[in-house]
């Protein structure tokens, strides 16, 4: 072998090295700015490495990051959901008032909402393509029609603005144990949904790295009509996205109902924005073809740390939003400053 092809083989084994693979991960900023909060908090506030505030800290960051992985997935695609955060009520009203009028078994109402969730979902997806609005258009279009649905079913079937409890129905106690169940683990609770986020982050970064569909979801992303030049189902990949924010939902909406076995109508306006953040915040782009599961579980944690980190530190929680804000902010410009330094690197 010969002075050039020693070279070239270097050149070789230095495109692929470990350094340049990983400037080019999405979360690589998001990781950065998760250690950089952890460590703030850890300094300001005392309680905030015991062991039972770090599982505060994860229950608050996995009821945001069990929908910010099917959003960010979503936002990979190319599009939005304004509608997921009341979806997440939808799913739990339609659960309690079937179950509760019905009188059935809870689990019954549980698989209606599912079903209907999923429906949505693909009411989403189906207009999108279809009417080839945007999907801002779309979806805020969603998100008021469910915000009508919510408050006027409720009120029309229940009388009020709450739903009845059904604490006290068949299968409550095992719903429970599924979706909000409390598991000890050397003396501190965890709760339940952090198996669900972890579950759904498992599972959204196999598909995305492994799988087919996660090269439609990327090319779908990057650019729509090359995917579907080169034979990508462009449709039915995008509904497949919307869904699987509507089972986000149902999962999230299962969990609000059977921790409090109650559930108020107008609940859930506003949260589609922290989704939207956190997926942001753990590297995805907003113009889409770019992004992580575990990007979204990170921004998720950080907003976690973000949120109790304030109350453990004494601090005056009106500033919270600031400090969420900024935080987007830093993440988003981090995040863009390693893509240029990874692409430059290429």
């Amino acid at each position: 072998m010969n002075a050039t092809q020693v070279t070239e083989a270097d050149e070789r084994l230095l495109h692929t090295s470990a350094l340049r693979k990983l400037m080019g991960r999405p979360e690589l900023g998001s990781v950065v700015g998760a250690i950089a909060v952890f460590v703030f908090f850890a300094f300001f506030a005392d309680s905030f490495l015991r062991a039972s505030s770090l599982s505060t800290v994860l229950y608050a960051a996995s009821t945001i990051g069990i929908m910010a992985v099917p959003v960010a997935l979503l936002m990979i695609g190319g599009e939005f959901d304004l509608s997921a955060g009341v979806m997440v009520t939808s799913s739990a009203l339609v659960s309690s008032m079937f179950s509760y009028q019905m009188t059935a078994n809870v689990w019954v109402g549980v698989g209606v909402s599912l079903l209907v969730t999923l429906a949505i979902g693909a009411f989403n997806g189906f207009m999108l393509t279809r009417t080839k609005l945007p999907s801002f258009i779309i979806t805020l279009g969603t998100f008021l029609m469910l915000t009508g649905l919510n408050l006027g079913f409720t009120k029309l079937i229940d009388g009020t603005v709450s739903t009845k409890s059904i604490a006290d129905m068949e299968g409550f106690p095992s719903a429970h144990d599924v979706f909000a169940a409390t598991i000890t683990v050397g003396g501190v609770g965890f709760k339940v949904t952090i198996l669900w986020w972890l579950a759904l982050v498992a599972v959204a970064s196999w598909i995305l790295l492994r799988t087919r569909a996660g090269n439609w979801i990327f090319a779908v992303g990057g650019n729509k009509d090359a995917a579907r030049a080169v034979g990508v189902p462009v449709t039915r990949t995008k509904i497949g996205l919307y869904m699987g924010v509507g089972l986000g939902a149902w999962i999230s909406g299962q969990h609000l109902l059977f921790s409090y076995d109650v559930v108020q109508s107008g609940e859930g306006v506003g949260n589609e924005l922290i989704y939207i953040i956190a997926a942001v915040i753990g590297g995805c782009l907003i113009t889409g073809g770019y992004g992580s599961a575990v990007g979204s579980a990170v921004g998720a944690f950080i907003f976690g740390m973000t949120s109790k980190g304030i109350v453990f530190a004494e601090w005056n929680p009106d500033w919270f939003k600031f400090f969420l804000g900024a935080m987007l902010l830093l993440a988003t410009l981090l995040n863009a400053w390693v893509r240029k330094r990874a692409e430059a690197t290429k």
